[in-house]
């Protein structure tokens, strides 16, 4: 039994940090390096990159709206064609700091707002889709299960990475919480630890409803800019190794 480990990184801007990047990258087999338009900007991206390269961790590109003072996590009612435009120059940014960093990118995942309006928008779903296939259609897209995006990718034969998210709440319909909403932000390592390795071998999480749904992920992401998020990594890796499953990115 095998899972991919990945988390959000990169998200470092200037002089301001935000989270432990380089511990967390020894405990994760993928890294979504902010792009600059949520988070992030070139120095971060390329130490980010780096570091990543040096630990054999796979690098794939955050993309989200440009909302840095919104952190991405505010949805942006904007032309598809504009969009599928601009998630294209942030993986061609991306990609061309981590090869002067010794790395490739590999994956494309939606960041915030974005990842959550291509669950159900289908315009900008496609949008995103657009962007993959006019760089590079054997880039994969990290996406939520059962969502508009995982489905066009899949019709326009884009690989697609279905995730579960290891610190997160889930509505009994199997998106996520709203972060405005109780329960939408879990913050317990040893209960977030059982939770992922029950996800991974069992195939099932609990919902904020206390209903059980049903689950079989590939890779599953942790929150670089989450309190205590190394913490979180460590119980999390230290649970799936000793439930035998072998934490790669490889599938």
């Amino acid at each position: 039994m095998r899972i991919d480990l990945n988390a959000d990184v990169g998200e470092s801007l200037g002089p301001w940090p935000m989270g432990d990047d380089d511990t967390l990258l020894t405990l994760v087999s993928s890294a979504n390096v902010a792009c600059g338009f949520h988070a992030g900007d070139p120095a971060t991206a390329r130490r980010t990159c780096r570091r990543a390269a040096e630990l054999g961790v796979q690098v794939g590109a955050h993309v989200g709206y440009r909302d840095l003072t919104g952190f991405g996590r505010r949805f942006v009612d904007m032309d598809p064609e504009e969009l599928r435009d601009e998630v294209i120059y942030q993986i061609g940014a991306l990609t061309a700091v981590a090869r002067a960093a010794g790395a490739a990118v590999r994956h494309v995942k939606p960041h915030g707002a974005l990842y959550n309006a291509i669950v159900h928008h289908e315009d900008q779903a496609a949008a995103v889709v657009e962007a993959v296939l006019a760089l590079d259609a054997g880039l994969s897209l990290v996406v939520l299960p059962g969502s508009a995006v995982a489905q066009i990718a899949g019709s326009q034969g884009v690989p697609v990475v279905l995730e579960a998210f290891a610190d997160r709440g889930y509505l009994p319909d199997g998106t996520l919480v709203p972060r405005t909403s109780a329960g939408a932000v879990l913050h317990d390592p040893d209960l977030i630890a059982r939770r992922v390795v029950r996800m991974v071998t069992s195939g099932e999480v609990e919902a904020v409803d206390g209903s059980v749904l049903a689950v079989a992920p590939e890779s599953i992401c942790l929150h670089g800019d989450t309190p205590g998020a190394v913490d979180i990594a460590r119980r999390v890796r230290a649970a799936l190794d000793a439930a035998g499953v072998v934490v790669t990115s490889e599938r």
